[in-house]
């Protein structure tokens, strides 16, 4: 069964904090709140939950599109490729906040994604991922938590997430109701940036 958390934005409790981080540092798979939906992430460098992720999204690990969870852009160069002045601008403009940018890998990415090209990077405008980020001392690797409901997309209640999530997962942190609308997706692989996917994040931006 998984634990259940509550941590509050604005003031997330040290002691339970740590808690997450040791869960994720024992290999457990999380699900947590961030500035658009709830994610299911685990610790980037596990391998051993990274296969778990994988098997239940009912991906190839080497094909899976995971994004990382990034306390900020100071361990970019951990797994991006250099980057011209243009782009780290915009993302310097537009995060931490609600987008996805797919980057060109470097030859730094852990060996399940070496055969790579491309990886997306969040920064979550939400103080409780990347504070559980930052004390962990590198990125999560996340994925969105859907919904098997046609109407309803992604779950927003903490509780429900509990209900539906409570034997495949090892901890679902409460941080308030989610958002239903995901991160907006932009590729910058090529330079000028290409809308993949239109979410919260506003599209004003290229």
């Amino acid at each position: 069964m998984a634990e259940f958390i509550k941590l509050y934005n604005e003031n997330p409790n040290p002691r339970e904090i740590q808690k997450v981080v040791d869960c994720l540092r024992n290999g457990g798979l999380i699900i947590y709140p961030t500035d658009t939906v709830y994610g299911l992430g685990c610790d980037i460098t596990n391998n051993r939950a990274l296969e778990r992720i994988a098997q239940i999204k009912g991906v190839k690990l080497a094909k899976a599109n995971f994004s990382f969870i990034c306390k900020d852009l100071s361990n970019l160069s951990d797994y991006v490729k250099q980057i011209d002045n243009a782009t780290f601008k915009l993302l310097k403009r537009t995060l931490p906040g609600p987008y996805t940018f797919i980057l060109p890998g470097s030859n730094n990415l852990p060996t399940v994604f070496k055969k790579k090209k491309t990886v997306g990077i969040r920064v979550p405008d939400n103080n409780i991922c990347t504070t559980i980020v930052e004390e962990l001392g590198n990125p999560i690797v996340s994925t969105s938590i859907y919904d098997e409901d046609e109407v309803i997309e992604y779950t927003t209640d903490p509780e429900l997430i509990l209900e539906k999530w409570d034997n495949l997962v090892d901890m679902v942190i409460d941080g308030g109701y989610g958002d239903n609308i995901p991160s907006t997706v932009i590729d910058l692989t090529e330079g000028d940036p290409v809308l993949i996917r239109e979410g919260k994040g506003s599209v004003d931006i290229i």
